[in-house]
């Protein structure tokens, strides 16, 4: 294989018609240009330069390895480039995750429109599912990073970072007698829900969130009566639509305007929020992954300052 170091020389010669001109050129002395010269015509058998009485000029085959070398570096450079933008993570392929409830938070989508617009070369592939799903996902090399609301720091390999915490509110039946009781003077009591049927995230699918409401209503004197539990945190909102039950979901919930569906603040419940993390296999952190880290992190600072 021809050493790229003796192609360059050899162009730089070629070129310049001139062996101590190229030296300049290169940025080297004279007798080790002449070396790679020599050993470029060992290797390949054939003289490359002829030599004038005032530089040098491209023998037939010199000519044409000219031409040839200039691709060659050429797409030596290229290639070089290429490696060196998949290092700092502008390019390559970068798969994010995200439950269905976490999409709907608008922070989810501004961060992925600015992490795309800072790396228009990165390949970014989305995908919906549950926590566990995303989780298994990550374990397995299928996602590289996932919004979750459950914490799963608890899977082996897998790093979970908070980004941040919204509000959460309850979600009634419209013409519920809650819906419009002291609407607009006052949030809810939590204290308030204490007889009445929940419908709630199914726990394994997001046993943070689940967790938290259960704790939360016993803070607040009671125990909620579980009637219902839904695979999906959307899925919740149409159980409650249909009269079944009223639930407690994060704030961003209301984006998706479900029918038959109205929301009250909440208060009196200290410690019940609704936080959303970035999950991330913790061996293996490829720079795009690092790249897209950095971004969430700064986009969460954005809306903390």
């Amino acid at each position: 294989m021809i050493d790229l170091r003796r192609l360059r020389a050899f162009v730089a010669v070629a070129e310049e018609r001139h062996v101590t001109r190229a030296a300049e050129r290169l940025g080297m002395q004279q007798p080790p240009l002449t070396r790679l010269l020599r050993g470029l015509e060992e290797e390949l058998g054939v003289p490359l330069l002829r030599r004038l009485p005032r530089g040098v000029q491209p023998t037939e085959a010199g000519q044409v390895l000219l031409e040839e070398a200039r691709a060659v570096l050429a797409r030596a450079a290229e290639l070089q480039e290429a490696v060196r933008r998949v290092a700092r993570g502008e390019t390559g392929r970068l798969a994010v995750g995200f439950t269905p409830s976490a999409a709907l938070h608008p922070f989810v989508p501004a961060v992925l429109r600015a992490f795309r617009e800072e790396a228009p070369g990165l390949r970014v592939e989305l995908d919906e599912a549950g926590t566990t799903e995303l989780a298994d996902a990550l374990q397995h090399g299928r996602l590289d990073a996932a919004f979750v609301r459950s914490p799963v720091g608890s899977v082996p390999g897998l790093l979970v970072e908070p980004v941040l915490d919204e509000p959460m509110v309850a979600a009634l039946p419209d013409g519920h007698r809650l819906a419009t009781a002291g609407e607009g003077t006052s949030a809810l009591p939590l204290a308030a829900l204490a007889a009445e049927a929940f419908i709630l995230y199914r726990r394994p699918s997001g046993p943070g969130l689940y967790d938290a409401i259960l704790a939360a209503c016993r803070a607040a004197g009671f125990s909620p009566r579980v009637a219902q539990e839904a695979p999906r945190l959307p899925a919740s909102l149409s159980l409650v639509a249909a009269g079944l039950g009223v639930s407690v979901v994060p704030a961003s919930m209301r984006r998706l305007a479900v029918a038959g569906v109205a929301y009250r603040d909440l208060t009196d419940c200290p410690g019940l929020s609704a936080p959303l993390h970035l999950a991330l296999r913790q061996a293996g952190l490829t720079a795009a992954v690092a790249r897209f880290r950095s971004a969430v992190r700064r986009g969460a600072a954005g809306r903390s300052g």
